[in-house]
């Protein structure tokens, strides 16, 4: 009785160790890979005094550079919510030939570098490229505008709303919707009264995700954009010439709004998220 009394014991004391290894990990993983080096980003780029906030943000270069990000970041939220979530009920609600293979496609971007997606834009749209012709025809400016840093961005950012959505359409079944539709309730009505609500969290996790993605990207735009000072020039690819430029605190202060921004974003889905949990338990 006794051997088996320390046994426990022994085994509760082991895996005590273990829970807290893996504690201890994950703060490390949190306190040095994430937090130190934002730390350091807001270190540098306060260094200089609060002065720099007016001295950076009064720039007529970065108040374009931010504005450009934001209109590029709207558009991409628009077509990603929209066929992301039509993927999404595709994959969960339909079985059809070639699923797999789309379900494996909406990962791509998760697989190919930003850098890739940018060359590939330039051999679709420029000179040579397979609608040259087109872009020709209509005088549309593809390279180098808004719309290829629209596009790329689009390309990179959809898989976060589809893998967002997705999930929770298949653990939320189809009994309500079957339900609605008895009840007389088009799909459209079905979708909104019924489903929306469901995966709203999902959706908006999904969003927030985008929007982040949308606002550090740099390798994709830079190579359609060619990053041109008040035409081209996002927030990011403004970090990328001003720490060439040795403008480090006006670099530093910009990248450390986007990530402020994201972090604020994320944490504030999740925290509507468990008060909404909360308030459906009651």
């Amino acid at each position: 009785m006794a051997t088996t009394s320390g046994a426990i014991l022994a085994g509760q004391r082991r895996r005590k160790r273990v829970r807290a290894a893996l504690l201890g990990l994950a703060v490390f993983y949190v306190a040095v890979l994430l937090l130190a080096p934002l730390v350091g980003i807001a270190y540098v780029a306060l260094r200089p005094g609060l002065g720099i906030f007016s001295e950076t943000f009064s720039d007529a270069r970065v108040q374009h550079a931010f504005l450009l990000t934001g209109i590029i970041t709207i558009c991409t939220l628009v077509v990603t919510t929209l066929f992301g979530v039509v993927v999404a009920w595709t994959l969960s609600r339909d079985d059809f030939r070639g699923k797999k293979l789309m379900n494996a496609l909406a990962d791509l971007p998760f697989a190919v570098s930003p850098v890739t997606v940018g060359v590939m834009v330039v051999l679709l749209f420029g000179p040579a490229g397979w609608f040259e012709s087109w872009v020709s025809a209509t005088g549309i400016q593809v390279l180098f505008a808004l719309p290829s840093m629209v596009l790329v961005t689009i390309f990179i950012s959809i898989p976060f709303v589809i893998r967002g959505v997705v999930p929770v359409l298949q653990e939320l079944g189809q009994d309500e919707e079957e339900a609605a539709h008895t009840l007389g309730a088009s799909p459209l009505q079905s979708f909104f009264k019924v489903t929306l609500p469901n995966i709203k969290w999902g959706l908006a996790y999904g969003v927030a995700l985008t929007t982040s993605r949308a606002l550090g990207e740099v390798g994709a735009v830079l190579i359609v954009s060619g990053a041109i000072q008040n035409q081209t020039e996002t927030a990011t690819t403004f970090v990328l010439f001003a720490l060439e430029e040795r403008l480090d605190s006006q670099a530093y202060l910009v990248a450390l709004t986007l990530a402020a921004v994201s972090v604020v974003l994320l944490t504030g889905i999740e925290i509507a998220k468990h008060r909404g949990t909360r308030e459906q338990t009651r």
